[in-house]
């Protein structure tokens, strides 16, 4: 995970700042890795807003207490005049990595330079906290059990990083050959959300078209004969999965892991999913599977580039609208970072939801679903993870990770003080 934010405080000052849904101009100090009360005002308050109002989710046991001031000598001051002062933007899924892995079909890079660049790009996009949603298929290559090895083996060399990087663990149901060593990855700590993957239906319709049969089969460094063999062979299988799904998600629910469902086509898969334990509904095929997820009070994610696009591209619901109606609470990245922070400004833009109600579906609302408490909002004593960003971008200008710059923009470092 990140480090621990432990050296230099800094005073975020003269910006405009969101503070419970509503962006104000104020400063903002940090201290200890976390966000601390602004002296001499001292007007910031303690609590963290209860779950369903504007804000952070309310975490156990009750409030947060505030952070002491600290020793102002050795404080760095950073001029905001201008620029949104905001919390840092939290993905629960993003699978943009995949392109530094293979930029192209057929051609791969090493995982140790698909992290650092991810990592990069993560940063620039301000984001704070990254579950970099790695799909563990029945495909070779990309997807591969091989190459899951390897990247949690890049992401535990990168560590510590500012980021904090995660893993949501994306199963494809019919992997049955490595099931066994994703229940051994939970058990140890590595992965940080479990979803339920289920394309191989979907695959299998498809094999009759040659075009998207060599898509899969590029993917996978195969040819067009041998995937189409692969995949029969996989599904000859499929009466395993209910099984597998099962131990699966007593793994997750020993180790504490929430879990989300993905791709539900009707309420019965909502159903289904939340039986064994997967209180996220994610990216909701049709309008009434999140409507039923809503009124069992469970968080819905769908992509931020749906919003920016305007819609999905793939022809299922607009997630903007869904979100001003309060269908969907959450936004990922989902293929593309940067639009997980122009979403909600294209949402304000829309002009139903103001901007602060709209970070909250890029922060404070990810951060309740993946049970991370201490993030998502700049109440004093919550995790020092900020963002500056000018709104006419919009753009990031700076990055606070855990109370330390984690990225300093030239802008950024010619408003150090």
């Amino acid at each position: 995970m990140a480090r621990d934010g432990a050296g230099t405080g800094w005073a975020i000052v003269g910006g405009q700042v969101l503070r419970d849904g509503v962006v104000v101009p104020g400063d903002l100090a940090l201290s200890g890795g976390q966000v601390a009360a602004v002296p001499p005002k001292g007007q910031e308050r303690a609590a963290v807003p209860p779950r369903g109002q504007k804000g952070a989710a309310l975490p156990p046991g009750g409030q947060v207490a505030a952070a002491p001031p600290g020793n102002q000598e050795g404080v760095r001051r950073i001029d905001a005049a201008g620029l949104l002062v905001l919390p840092g933007l939290v993905d629960i899924h993003g699978d943009a990595h995949e392109r530094g892995l293979q930029p192209r079909p057929g051609i791969g890079f090493a995982p140790e330079l698909a992290i650092r660049d991810s990592a990069a790009q993560l940063l620039a996009s301000g984001i704070t906290t990254a579950f970099l949603g790695v799909t563990l298929s029945w495909e070779p290559g990309l997807r591969s059990l091989a190459m899951w090895r390897a990247l949690l083996d890049a992401l535990e060399a990168a560590r510590p990083h500012p980021l904090d990087l995660r893993v949501h663990l994306r199963f494809e149901a019919d992997n049955l050959d490595a099931l066994e060593d994703a229940l051994a990855d939970i058990a140890a700590g590595r992965v940080h959300l479990l979803g339920f993957n289920d394309h191989t239906p979907s695959i299998l319709g498809k094999l009759g078209n040659p075009k998207e049969v060599a898509k899969y089969a590029g993917r996978a460094g195969m040819s067009a004969e041998e995937f189409r063999a692969l995949a029969e062979a996989v599904a000859a299988r499929r009466s395993e999965v209910p099984a597998a799904r099962a131990r699966l998600a007593a793994a997750a629910r020993a180790a504490g892991i929430p879990m989300l469902s993905h791709d539900d086509a009707t309420v019965a898969d909502r159903a289904l999913f939340r039986g064994l334990g997967a209180r996220l509904c994610e990216f909701p095929m049709a309008e009434a599977v999140a409507a039923e997820a809503r009124a069992a009070g469970e968080p819905v994610v769908m992509g931020a580039p749906n919003v920016v696009r305007g819609g999905s591209h793939l022809g299922w619901a607009s997630a903007a609208p869904l979100a001003e109606r309060g269908l969907v609470t959450v936004l990922a990245s989902d293929y593309h970072w940067p639009a997980l922070l122009a979403a909600p400004f294209a949402m304000a833009r829309r002009g139903r939801m103001g901007l602060g109600e709209a970070w909250a579906l890029v922060s404070a609302n990810p951060a309740a679903a993946a049970g991370l408490w201490d993030r998502g909002a700049l109440a004093p004593g919550m995790r020092g993870d900020v963002v500056l960003v000018d709104p006419a971008g919009p753009q990031v200008v700076a990055v606070f990770c855990a109370g330390e710059p984690a990225l300093l923009t030239g802008e950024a470092v010619g408003r150090l003080g």
